[in-house]
Parts: structure tokens; C-alpha cells; sequence
């Protein structure tokens, strides 16, 4: 068995990786403004402001479209949560410095995607801000994790949004709405290969652990669920819809990962990590 180190350790002799892997996702990331994909010309005041209300006739989306943006702004009103989080474990010096960048990049999904919505009058603002509401009085939490654990669950996230993202744009039924989700893509996946860097780092230095994470995290994983109007999950809506299907996170989320980590051609494992590693056989 190898030596266990704490998430202090860790924390601390995966930074120079960190700080490495912000000024390349900095660097690479492309710079792109929320307000270019919102269509202002489309605006028009509400009843409030002697405008009128918002009918169903308005909105010019298919209902994938509709169901798929509605997800992606729940999830991503939910910030505040997901920051909590991830800023629990991830708190010392370019750690903390990455929590901050994640966050502004999360937080411009969120502002691009609401004003889009309302804007263009796509779906009910009234339900939308009720759901919202519920969403985050619902709250988010994972269970208590260490280090290795939470960088492999979040690895796995941004690659599932991705998934989510891409698979919204090949509706193709709007324009914009794709354009939106190819920006939003690009962006999960520049995000899970900063995670997905980490994780490989962390398996150098602490194989053994890491594998372990990685076994857990795959076992226990699954997309924020929303719940919408109608009383539906976004699970069951999404897989209907064909924008994110569970059936497929082994080989859209888990198997890509699990090969760029080399998990199943690394010698550095003691009779504990291997143990772990059968775990994910099914994925070979």
C-alpha cells in the first residue's frame, strides 16, 4: 500500500499543476461576450411596464430547444451552490485563484442564457423564475469528499455539460440557440481539461488514492437534476429528447476520461489500486 497523503499535501504539491494549467486555460480560452448572442431587437416591455404579458404564440422555439435551455439555466442559476462547494476543497493560493475564474465563466452561461430567454420571449418567465426559485431553495451538495474525488467528479461534469451543449446544437432548429451552445461547449471543455490535467497529475503523485477517487466518483456520479413546471426531472426530459441520456455517460463521460488517465495500462498501482481499478472494467 502506498503512503496516504492528506488533502493538504496535496493541495499543496499539486499547486505549481494549478497555477500551470490557469495560465494555459487563460492563454487558450477565446474571449467571447454574453450580450453578441442576444437578438435586443426582439425586446419588448412586460404588462409591468405597459408592455405585454408573455403568451405561448410568442415563442419560436421547438420544444427541445425550450426544454434544453430551460435546464441549462437552472443548473447554471445555481451557481452560488456549486461555488460553495467547489471553493470548500479548493482554497489555497492558484486553487483559489481557479475557483474565481471557474465561477465568472459559469456565471456568464447563466446571464447569457436568461437574457436570451427572455429577451426572445422563448419560454414563460413567470414558471421559469418559480422553478428557479424552488431549484435553489432545493440547494446542492455533494457528500463530504477529498481532493482527488471532488477534481474527477467535476472532470466528469464538464464533460457531461459538454455532451449536453453539443448535442443541443445539432438540434439546429435555431440558429442562435446553436450558436449558444457551441460558445457553451467550448467552454465545459476547456474546463474539464483543466480538471482532467489535475486528475492526471494527482495519479502521478498519488496513484493508489486517485484511482481509488476515480472509482468512487464514476460509481457514485450523476448530472444537478432539475425539476420543472410540469413536475418532471430534466433527467427524463433531457434522455426523451435525446440532449443527455445516462444510458450513454459510459461512453460519451466515463470511457474518454478513463482513457486519457491510462487507467487501464498503468503499472504504478499497489494490490489496493488495482483492487480499485477492476472496478472500472466494465469501462475498458
Amino acid at each position: 500500500m502506498q503512503n496516504v497523503l492528506s488533502d493538504r499535501e496535496l493541495l499543496e504539491s499539486l499547486a505549481p499543476e494549478v497555477e500551470a494549467n490557469l495560465t494555459r486555460h487563460i492563454a487558450v480560452a477565446a474571449e467571447w461576450q454574453p450580450h453578441d448572442y442576444v437578438p435586443w431587437d426582439d425586446g419588448r416591455n412586460f404588462e409591468f411596464l405597459g408592455g405585454t404579458d408573455w403568451d405561448p404564440a410568442q415563442s419560436e422555439l421547438s420544444e427541445v430547444s425550450k426544454t434544453a435551455l430551460t435546464v441549462s439555466v437552472l443548473i447554471a442559476d445555481n451557481l452560488p451552490s456549486y461555488h460553495r462547494e467547489i471553493g470548500k476543497y479548493l482554497r489555497i493560493g492558484p486553487w483559489w485563484r481557479w475557483v474565481g475564474r471557474w465561477t465568472a465563466e459559469e456565471n456568464r452561461h447563466e446571464i447569457l442564457i436568461r437574457n436570451f430567454l427572455m429577451v426572445t420571449r422563448a419560454v414563460d418567465p413567470i414558471a421559469l423564475e418559480r422553478m428557479r426559485m424552488s431549484h435553489m431553495t432545493e440547494n446542492y451538495r455533494r457528500p463530504a469528499m477529498h481532493l482527488i474525488d471532488v477534481l474527477a467528479e467535476w472532470a466528469f461534469e464538464e464533460v457531461a455539460a459538454a455532451v449536453r451543449h453539443r448535442n443541443t446544437e445539432k438540434l439546429a432548429d435555431n440558429p442562435t440557440v446553436a450558436a449558444i451552445a457551441s460558445r457553451l461547449a467550448a467552454d465545459d471543455e476547456l474546463q474539464a481539461v483543466f480538471f482532467a490535467n489535475l486528475v492526471s497529475a494527482a495519479l502521478d503523485l498519488a496513484p493508489d488514492q486517485a484511482i481509488r477517487a476515480i472509482a468512487d466518483r464514476v460509481a457514485d456520479f450523476h448530472v444537478p437534476v432539475a425539476t420543472l413546471s410540469d413536475g418532471r426531472t430534466s433527467d427524463e426530459v433531457l434522455a426523451e429528447a435525446g440532449i443527455y441520456d445516462r444510458a450513454n455517460e459510459a461512453e460519451l463521460v466515463f470511457k474518454p476520461l478513463l482513457a486519457q488517465w491510462n487507467i487501464f495500462s498503468r503499472t504504478d498501482f499497489s494490490e489496493a489500486g488495482d483492487k480499485a481499478r477492476a472496478e472500472l472494467e466494465h469501462l475498458r
